[in-house]
């Protein structure tokens, strides 16, 4: 890899632990603020070099949200920059676990997912020297505390990173708006302090947000959705496909007293079409509709095209069951993550990876009224008028989630 001189502000993160430093007296090290800001590098470099002068035949936690993204974002890229800085490693993949030396001292560093409430098990009994949090503002409150109490060794200190989220969220509140109480030192990163971004590159990431996210992800500012939730939504959203579909999906918010949505997508170009839909809205009608009835809608929304997958609403498990006994379609239960999702779906408008054809008013409709929920204590959406946003964020969230390049990759049961 090749390195550009550090910022002042990740010189600071590389630096503030040692014996010279005027932050050496810190418990802690707090870095929030941009995506691509360049956090993440040199926290856990600064986060090794601590480990290995400070201590020998010591365990260390490194966590994120998942195993998998914790390798993802942290030991395949730094593993070759370790070595490089004169470090001998060994990591055992299967077990999460990477023993770094050097001078005649090594160190274990546990790898860890902090994805639920009950992640806070596996990290009980341990003694350890330092952990690590990569973002850990997706992370329990109960998973942090649990690590943090395992820090029991003389000299121990934490590091967390993350992106802002809501500002009612627990970690701003207990730790950023108190860090000099907790006696951690706060750094707040703006995309200019990563030197390895182009003029370009940040005009890219800029583009690629607006409303909340780019309040957020861009700005680096901790605060409440407002507004409406897809402010990228505009005329450039609505389009036909321009040729052939190379294949379809449909997506299904199902609701009995609810109304239910469904979409049919295809694939044209690299880019997802919602080229019609069904939505039925009991309370409007003044009828429900059965299982049945909504499964015949959703064979009169396909015709005679061959679908490769139907991406439910996880809930509806009568209505899979349904779709599993006519034996034509694959039933997926959806991922249901509601931020995550309105995430990727924002990040799906603004790089035209979605489109939604003239023909799907419903879809239209909400998207004009689909509002952040100003009152709540977390982030959330309105429930109202989110049918359609529901099936649309389902299909993004599990079938744009592996695409490549047009590839896709879908599971269902058999």
């Amino acid at each position: 890899m090749e390195f550009k001189p550090f910022s002042p502000k990740q010189m600071t993160v590389l630096c503030w632990w040692n014996k010279n430093s005027p932050y050496k007296k810190y418990d802690a090290i707090i870095c929030d603020g941009a995506v691509r800001s360049g956090k993440t590098l040199c926290m856990f470099i600064s986060f090794i070099l601590w480990a290995m002068e400070s201590f020998d035949g010591r365990s260390f936690a490194v966590c994120g949200k998942t195993i998998s993204s914790v390798r993802r974002n942290i030991t395949t890229p730094m593993i070759p920059i370790l070595q490089d800085l004169g470090f001998e490693t060994n990591f055992t993949m299967s077990k999460g676990i990477l023993t770094v030396s050097a001078n005649n001292k090594s160190n274990t560093f546990y790898l860890f997912g902090g994805r639920d409430e009950a992640s806070a098990s596996l990290i009980q009994g341990m003694t350890l020297a330092g952990v690590l949090f990569d973002e850990v503002a997706l992370m329990p409150k109960s998973f942090v505390e649990q690590a943090l109490a395992r820090c029991s060794v003389e000299g121990s200190k934490f590091w967390f990173n993350c992106n802002p989220g809501h500002p009612s969220h627990w970690f701003f509140c207990e730790w950023i708006k108190n860090c000099k109480s907790k006696n951690a030192l706060y750094l707040h990163f703006s995309m200019n302090e990563n030197p390895s971004l182009s003029p370009a590159m940040l005009k890219r990431y800029e583009s690629l947000y607006e409303g909340t996210f780019y309040e957020r992800y861009v700005l680096g500012r901790w605060v409440a959705g407002e507004g409406l939730v897809y402010p990228m939504f505009d005329e450039k959203s609505i389009a036909e496909p321009k040729g052939n579909c190379e294949r379809y999906i449909i997506s299904c918010d199902y609701g009995t007293v609810n109304p239910s949505s469904f979409g049919l997508w295809g694939l044209s170009q690299n880019v997802w079409y919602r080229i019609d839909e069904y939505y039925f809205d009991s309370r409007k009608e003044g009828v429900q509709r059965t299982d049945e009835e909504h499964y015949q809608a959703l064979e009169k929304l396909a015709g005679d095209r061959h679908v490769t997958a139907v991406i439910c609403d996880p809930s509806a498990a009568s209505f899979m069951a349904c779709i599993r006994k006519h034996g034509r379609f694959s039933p997926t239960p959806a991922i249901n993550d509601v931020t995550d999702g309105i995430r990727r779906v924002c990040d799906a408008l603004k790089s035209g990876r979605i489109k939604i054809s003239p023909q799907c008013k419903a879809s239209i409709k909400e998207f004009s009224l689909y509002r952040w929920d100003e009152s709540a204590k977390r982030d959330a959406p309105r429930k109202e008028n989110d049918h359609a946003m529901d099936d649309i964020r389902y299909f993004v969230s599990t079938a744009l989630r592996g695409q490549r390049q047009g590839a896709i990759a879908l599971a269902a049961k058999r």
